[in-house]
């Protein structure tokens, strides 16, 4: 049975690039973003638990995020997850909703946040290039193994790298345009 399994090779890359978009899709533009609370977190119940789980985030207007906590004793609980999250944002408390507002971005934050950026695309890059050499691994010892032979290893070693070439253009392309947005909001 042949280690190789392109289907997973592919699999694995695609992850790669859907995580990147998650991480950039948490990178706060000028623009109120509701996946902006994704990775917060707050101790209710004693445990931490996702902001997501206990309480409805909105974004009803473009540069204000509402959260509407469903418990009232957890309240004080998501504020406090919101500022140790060090998003540069300033809660506003009133009842049960907590209030947003988007800060203007000057151009420093800017410049760190595409950096930023920068950084979760290589992070993902890395990701996509160790399931080509684990592919090639796999390739290898199948041909080791007589299960292919040098042609087929060859053939399909190129055609692992074209995915990798696919998925890591991918991986410019959602960076590229995130970058792009930052600087202009």
């Amino acid at each position: 049975m042949p280690k190789y399994d392109k289907a997973d090779v592919e699999r694995r890359m695609a992850g790669a690039v859907e995580s990147l978009k998650g991480d950039l899709s948490g990178l706060r533009t000028g623009r109120a973003n509701v996946a902006l609370l994704d990775p917060v977190v707050a101790e209710v119940y004693g445990s931490m638990m996702p902001i997501n789980q206990i309480a409805t985030v909105s974004a009803p207007e473009s540069r204000m995020l509402s959260v509407q906590v469903w418990d009232k004793s957890n309240v004080s609980a998501v504020e406090k997850g919101i500022s140790k999250a060090n998003l540069g944002l300033n809660p506003m408390t009133d009842g049960q909703t907590i209030r947003l507002p988007m800060p203007d971005l000057n151009e420093e934050r800017r410049k760190e946040l595409a950096k930023l950026a920068g950084t979760y695309a290589e992070k993902a890059k890395i990701a996509i290039r160790n399931v080509r050499r684990d592919a090639n691994e796999a390739l290898k010892e199948d041909e080791k193994k007589k299960e292919i032979s040098e042609d087929d290893r060859k053939r399909l070693e190129t055609e692992v790298q074209e995915l990798t070439d696919k998925y890591v253009a991918e991986t410019d392309v959602a960076t590229e345009a995130k970058e792009k947005e930052i600087m202009t909001q």
